[in-house]
């Protein structure tokens, strides 16, 4: 059922992104009097469609895409009939290279327009929830295991992120960290400064395990006692026996100060199934008491840790202002991600297809996520649609640009030659990201 709630959100966002971006294309090309014949969200088989005016509007069968076809233009259809006829004042060869120019970055634009706007509105209506960052600096972190793994240890204090400041939490784990050539981090360990270099397939990591934020770092936590085990069978619950209340802070265990909640468990285990001193804070009095240990070291008692949790509003002002940087920083995110791929920094099995992008969604139906996530799509699509690759927007917009510096438009022949080229390479592309997707779900 999560993955039905998943696939259903991903076919709403392609189906209401593909819309508008084959609208923004097809809006401008009739701005500019050019004819467009078709206008399809989904490739065939055609499910339904309908002829209004000139253009044919339909639904395809597969919905992963969508297309415009406006006459007179070299596209995916590849009309070589109707390009052996003479130019007609309404098709899209007769006009202007600015105004093809428009119609081509018609479709990237309305993606970047609706990527801003969702991000806008969610900035505006959610505000910020983050960690400080001199929370993180006064508790320190918790390496979990790929914090470990990294070279990081429980107790270390971030100071800076490959040597720059931070804010929030959120800076010290994002993957733009990762991204730069020497990442690292500059912590302090036992009053000591040192530089813990990152690996350089940390993304390559972060990108395989999806739960990799959960075992990667969190701030370290202070803790109370927030409620007793079995409170239906008080009578199996060590701490409520022993006297021990909600809101009580345990300070000391068997002699040894304790203060973060990772620090009970290791002082617990070695009086597993035997008794053990605590030292408890109520209040401001401190009391002992003497308790025994369940055999998975546990005393019946549910910790809860106490950190933190800055929250921001904005006005809509700031909230324009703050979302799109956040979009425009989504996809600066990708461009650095992308250029890593290709100086060999980073595996190219990071690329995820349909299957992919199902993961990115919410098992459960939440709206705000969903805008956040077709937001992050919306902005993605307008970038990869403007690589100077033939087939994709960019590719017409290349060729649109380069007739426009020297005066001289490539030849239909030469642009035919670059279609089949560029769909060549799109589908190459659309074999290795199926590919990683698959490989993905067996774990590989």
């Amino acid at each position: 059922m999560e993955t039905i709630v998943q696939i259903a959100q991903l076919l709403l966002a392609l189906s209401i992104l593909v819309g508008i971006h084959e609208g923004g294309h097809m809006l401008t090309a009739k701005m500019f009097g050019m004819k467009v014949e078709k206008f399809f969200i989904g490739f065939p088989p055609t499910i339904f469609s309908f002829k209004k005016g000139e253009t044919e509007y339909g639904l395809g069968a597969i919905p992963l895409g969508g297309f415009v076809k406006i006459s007179g233009m070299i596209d995916e259809s590849m009309d070589k009939e109707q390009m052996a006829q003479p130019p007609q004042p309404w098709e899209f060869r007769s006009k202007p290279a600015w105004q093809r120019l428009i119609v081509m970055l018609g479709g990237i634009i309305v993606n970047v327009i609706a990527g801003v706007i969702a991000m806008i509105i969610l900035t505006f209506n959610q505000g910020d929830q983050y960690i400080p960052g001199d929370v993180v600096q006064e508790y320190g972190i918790e390496a979990l295991e790929y914090g470990e793994r990294f070279g990081l240890q429980t107790g270390d204090i971030i100071l800076n992120v490959n040597g720059e400041s931070y804010d929030r939490m959120n800076d010290i784990t994002s993957p733009s960290v990762f991204l730069a050539s020497d990442a690292h981090y500059t912590v302090l360990r036992n009053g000591e400064e040192l530089k813990v270099s990152l690996p350089g397939d940390a993304l390559d990591i972060m990108s395989k395990d999806k739960e990799f934020s959960m075992k990667y770092l969190i701030p370290r936590r202070p803790f109370e006692i927030k409620y007793l085990d079995n409170q239906a069978y008080k009578d199996t619950s060590m701490a409520f026996n022993a006297g021990i209340e909600v809101d009580d802070k345990i300070v000391e265990i068997a002699g040894i100060p304790i203060k973060y909640i990772d620090e009970v468990k290791p002082a617990l285990t070695p009086y597993a199934g035997d008794s053990v001193s605590l030292k408890v804070q109520r209040g401001v009095e401190l009391l002992d008491y003497r308790l025994a240990v369940n055999s998975d070291a546990t005393i019946g008692a549910i910790l809860s840790s106490t950190i933190q949790i800055a929250k921001k509003d904005y006005t809509f002002g700031e909230a324009v202002s703050k979302g799109t940087a956040d979009a425009f920083g989504l996809v600066i995110l990708n461009a650095r991600a992308m250029g890593k791929m290709f100086s060999g920094g980073l595996s190219p099995r990071n690329l995820s297809g349909p299957i992919g992008i199902v993961n990115m969604f919410p098992k459960a139906w939440d709206w705000n996520k969903f805008w956040y996530t077709t937001a992050f799509i919306s902005m993605i699509l307008a970038f990869m649609n403007l690589l100077p690759i033939p087939a994709l927007d960019g590719g017409h917009v290349m060729f649109l640009l380069f007739e426009m510096i020297s005066g001289k438009a490539p030849s239909d022949k030469f642009l035919e030659g670059a279609q089949k080229v560029g769909m060549l390479i799109l589908l190459l592309l659309m074999v290795l990201v199926f590919g990683n997707d698959i490989a993905k779900l067996f774990g590989y």
